[in-house]
């Protein structure tokens, strides 16, 4: 963003939010839907059907947007990937439906939650990597009289070296003949049928590369993504080649992210793909050279001190990210362009300093924008999203909080 379109920008988001309380959010609905738009096109263009990570997005009125763009483009219903059981049932009531749980249910509660939606004729699968899982989520079945469709879950994190892992720690099958006998297991569950394969490549869809001001960085982390992207690759070619040998090709199989989405959506062993961030693009997503979604969520502070020249302190704003400890988790000021944190206050809870630029009239009153660091967590402070259009609130959409819900605790 230019300086003197910035200047545009924070002047309408300004004028629209005249008169709301502070803090809020909002959500910029034209930088919004080209952000459907341009992930839509991506995956639907490789002949791949997108799955919406409602993670990342938290509000039933955001996910009937992005619905409602792939309906428009004639490109098919999306799907959605959740990442609770209840969360999975209250989309259910909200009207939405194929759904691919993508974390594990231990509990017996969960598993019930699964199998009756399933009774009821809602279009699910559940992720499942241990035994455990299966046991659960088969005594449910049974006891509703249903048959509940599961997806394993393969590690793809990459070691270069045996020992160095680079990715998440999700599940504990990665080598083929574990995935094997795995799906193999699934087989002696007489409720449970093997529905398909995923696995996260965080280590390429999580990790930008592109530090304008770090060429030797980028150049790296370009370097281990390749690297990485051939092994993944390789991976769950295989993989799919092994079942497909063995009678069990798989209907679905899942991969990548926002980060990745350009080159995952041409990746043949792919049916579908993911992604969640980009539809808002909090600010972890502005390192990535291939997908260039544009910022669409704010929270909006206001001043309320000036406690010295050059600074200005805001009222709240300590909404800090999951994840690493670092100041990649903290809020970043975004509008007015070239304010900054204090190293050693960062984000409070209850007031935020500002280091402001030279050139800045800001005054007490005044409104300052910052992006958070993840999409989805945002809607965890907020019960609404002020929906902007232009200059003024188009409308008002309830989060998972607002709707007094939160999935995750």
């Amino acid at each position: 963003m230019r300086h003197e379109d910035a200047r545009i920008t924070y002047e309408r988001y300004a004028l629209a939010l005249e008169g709301e309380p502070r803090p809020c959010a909002l959500v910029d609905l034209d930088a919004f839907e080209r952000n459907a738009e341009l992930l839509l096109e991506i995956a639907t263009h490789a002949g791949k059907s997108l799955r919406v990570a409602t993670k990342s997005v938290r509000c039933p009125e955001l996910l009937r947007r992005i619905e409602a763009k792939a309906s428009a483009g004639d490109r098919g219903p999306v799907s959605f990937m959740t990442y609770t059981a209840r969360e999975t049932a209250f989309l259910r009531t909200e009207g939405f439906d194929d759904f691919l749980l993508a974390y594990p249910v231990v509990s017996r509660n969960d598993a019930e939650t699964l199998a009756a939606l399933a009774r009821d004729g809602t279009t699910l699968s559940v992720v499942v990597d241990d035994k455990a899982h299966l046991e659960v989520l088969d005594a449910a079945a049974r006891r509703a009289q249903v048959r509940l469709k599961v997806v394993v879950e393969v590690d793809m994190a990459f070691r270069p070296m045996g020992s160095v892992h680079l990715g998440v720690r999700r599940s504990p099958l990665r080598d083929l003949h574990q995935v094997l006998a795995f799906v193999d297991t699934i087989g002696q569950f007489e409720s449970l049928s093997f529905f398909g394969v995923m696995g996260y490549e965080a280590q390429i869809a999580g990790l930008g590369d592109d530090f304008p001001t770090e060429r030797a960085k980028s150049a790296f982390v370009r370097t281990l993504r390749a690297l990485s992207r051939r092994d993944v690759e390789e991976s769950r070619a295989n993989l799919v080649s092994a079942l497909t040998d063995r009678g069990k090709r798989p209907t679905l199989v899942n991969g990548g992210g926002t980060g990745n989405l350009t080159w995952c959506s041409r990746e043949p062993a792919l049916t579908e793909v993911t992604a969640g961030s980009g539809f808002l693009c909090s600010h972890l997503f502005d390192r990535y050279r291939d997908v260039r979604p544009e910022p669409a969520a704010y929270f909006c502070l206001d001043v309320v001190r000036r406690p010295g020249p050059g600074l200005v302190t805001c009222a709240g704003g300590g909404y800090v990210a999951s994840g690493a400890i670092g100041e990649d988790r903290l809020p970043v000021p975004a509008l007015p362009k070239g304010y900054s944190l204090l190293g050693l206050e960062g984000a409070g809870e209850v007031q935020t300093p500002l280091r402001v630029p030279a050139f800045s009239e800001i005054r007490v009153g005044e409104p300052v924008f910052f992006r958070h660091a993840k999409a989805g967590e945002l809607a965890e402070h907020f019960p609404e999203y002020l929906l902007v259009r232009g200059d003024a609130v188009e409308g008002r959409a309830k989060t998972y909080r607002g709707l007094g819900h939160s999935f995750l605790g």
